[in-house]
C-alpha cells in the first residue's frame, strides 16, 4: 500500500511504533523538530549539554570529561521478561544494543530501604515482615507462579475476573506491610485502586515481576548499555531498512485536514502528504487533555545510594502511604556501571505525580536518599492524553510520558496506538523477522 505514515516527533514510542508499521509495510516518514532522537525522553550527551538544557552554570571541575556523561531526561528500565524486551527481541533491534541488568530493586518502608523479595532466601532474610507473614507471602507467590488465567483448576475457588486483589489478600491473611510492598514493588501499581478492581491484572504483574527477576538474579530490570537513546536509534535503523525515511531538524508548521482527515503535513514549505500521522503531545495541543503533573528530579552523585550495598544501579519505589500521598514515588539510579556516567559517578533520577502546589517538596523523602547530591536538575511536565482515539482524523497522538521508572505501561500505550491506526490487535508472533531475508 502506499500509505504514509508521518512520524512527526520521535519519542520513543513514536520510533518504536515506526518500526513495528514498517514491519508491516507501511511507508514511513519521519520529521522531527529536535536534531536527537526521543524527543522530550531524549538521551543528553554531553554534560555541558544537560548545564545549558537547565540554565544552570557550570559543569564544575572534577566531573570528568562532558562526553562520558549520557543522562536520560526520562529514564526507563526494562522488565527483563516484558513487552519492550519482547518488541526488541521479536524486531531484532537486539543486534544493535547490549543491555545490563539493574544490580537492586528497593522498597522504602518506615524510614528505610529494603530489598524487595522474591525468592525463597530474600523472604526469609527479609525485615520487611515477621515470621507469619514470611509464610503467607510464600503461599502468595507460590499460587500466583502456578497461576494460569486459563487452567481453573489454579484458581484457588477465586474468579480472576470476579475476585478483587484485596479479597485474595484477604484469602491468604496477608498483613498491611506484605500487602503494600507486594501491590507497589511487585505488582508495580502506582495507587491503590487495584485493591478493588479484578485480581486478574495484579496477579499477572506480579507474576511479570518474578519472572523477570528469574531470568537474573539481582532484579528484574536491564537497561541499555549508554542509555535509552540507544532504543530510538536501533529501531529507527530499522524502520529505515524498511523504506522508513527520516527528517531531523525540521519544525511542522501545519498539520493539513481536508475534510475532517488528516492529508498533510506542512514543514519548511514542503507539503508531505500522508493518509495518517502519528505525534507526541506538543504537535497536536488541540487535540490532548491534561490529567496532571509529573516532577522530575535529575541528580548527579559521586557516591552510590546508602544501604544497596554499593549498587551501581537500582531501583527504589516509595509507596505512598509511607510518605502520606496518593501516587508513589520512584528513584532509579545508573552510572559508569552502564557507560552513562565517568568512573565513580551515578545518576540517580527521583519522580512522581505533583498533588501539591510545592512539588519538590513532595520529593523530599527521595532526594533524601540520595545526599549528599552534587547537582539537582529540576523538571515539571504537564501529564496530556488525546482526547479520542484518532480513527476519525487519523491523527494519533501519544500520552505523555508517566512518572513511573519503568516501561510497561508505555507499552499498553503503543499496543493501543498500534490497534487504533491498522485496525489490528497487536500480537508479538506477528514480528518475528525471517533471519534469511536479514542481513
Amino acid at each position: 500500500s502506499d500509505e504514509l505514515h508521518f512520524k512527526v516527533v520521535m519519542t520513543l514510542w513514536e520510533c518504536i511504533l515506526s518500526g513495528l508499521l514498517s514491519i508491516c509495510g507501511k511507508k514511513v516518514l519521519h520529521i522531527d523538530q529536535n536534531p536527537h532522537y526521543g524527543g522530550e525522553g531524549a538521551s543528553i550527551s554531553p554534560l555541558e549539554e544537560l548545564y545549558k538544557r537547565f540554565q544552570v552554570p557550570g559543569p564544575p571541575k572534577g566531573m570528568g570529561q562532558g562526553k562520558e556523561w549520557t543522562i536520560d531526561l526520562i529514564p526507563k528500565f526494562l522488565l527483563s521478561n516484558g513487552q519492550l524486551v519482547k518488541m526488541l527481541l521479536y524486531t531484532e533491534v537486539t543486534r544493535y544494543l547490549d543491555f545490563k541488568v539493574v544490580e537492586g530493586s528497593y522498597v522504602y518502608q518506615a524510614g528505610k530501604i529494603h530489598k524487595v523479595p522474591v525468592t525463597e532466601a530474600d523472604t526469609q532474610a527479609s525485615d520487611l515482615m515477621g515470621m507469619f507473614d514470611k509464610r503467607r507471602f510464600r503461599k502468595l507467590l507460590l499460587f500466583v507462579l502456578n497461576f494460569d488465567e486459563h487452567d481453573p483448576r489454579t484458581f484457588l475457588d477465586m474468579d480472576p475476573n470476579r475476585t478483587t486483589m484485596r479479597d485474595v489478600f484477604r484469602h491468604f491473611d496477608l498483613g498491611t506491610d506484605a500487602v503494600e510492598f507486594t501491590g507497589h514493588a511487585l505488582a508495580l501499581q502506582s495507587g491503590d485502586d487495584y485493591l478493588d478492581q479484578p485480581c486478574l491484572q495484579t496477579l499477572k504483574r506480579i507474576k511479570l515481576y518474578s519472572d523477570s527477576l528469574a531470568r537474573y538474579d539481582h532484579s528484574p530490570y536491564l537497561y541499555p548499555l549508554y542509555g535509552l537513546g540507544e532504543l530510538p536509534q536501533g529501531f529507527a535503523r530499522l524502520s529505515s531498512q524498511n523504506g522508513g525515511k527520516y527528517l531531523q531538524n525540521r519544525k511542522v508548521d501545519d498539520i493539513i485536514i481536508e475534510s475532517g482527515r488528516v492529508v498533510g503535513v506542512k514543514s519548511h514549505g514542503e507539503v508531505f502528504r500522508c493518509k495518517q500521522l502519528l505525534c507526541d503531545p506538543s504537535y497536536a495541543p488541540g487535540r490532548v487533555r491534561k490529567v496532571g503533573r509529573v516532577i522530575r528530579v535529575i541528580c548527579l552523585l559521586n557516591h552510590p545510594i546508602r544501604n544497596t550495598h554499593d549498587a551501581k544501579s537500582c531501583h527504589i519505589i516509595i509507596p505512598h502511604t509511607q510518605v502520606q500521598r496518593k501516587s508513589d514515588i520512584y528513584v532509579c539510579m545508573v552510572s559508569f556501571g552502564h557507560n552513562v556516567a565517568p568512573e565513580g559517578k551515578y545518576i540517580a533520577v527521583v519522580s512522581t505525580n505533583v498533588e501539591t502546589s510545592n512539588p519538590e517538596k513532595e520529593v523530599q523523602t527521595g532526594l533524601a536518599l540520595l545526599e549528599p547530591i552534587m547537582q539537582k536538575f529540576i523538571s515539571i511536565t504537564d501529564l496530556m492524553v488525546p482526547t479520542d482515539d484518532g480513527r476519525r482524523s487519523q491523527i494519533f497522538v501519544s500520552r505523555s510520558y508517566d512518572a513511573t521508572t519503568h516501561s510497561e505501561t508505555e507499552c499498553e500505550d503503543i499496543k493501543d496506538l498500534f490497534r487504533h491506526m491498522t485496525g489490528a490487535e497487536f500480537s508479538f508472533e506477528d514480528f518475528q523477522r525471517d533471519s534469511e531475508a536479514d542481513d
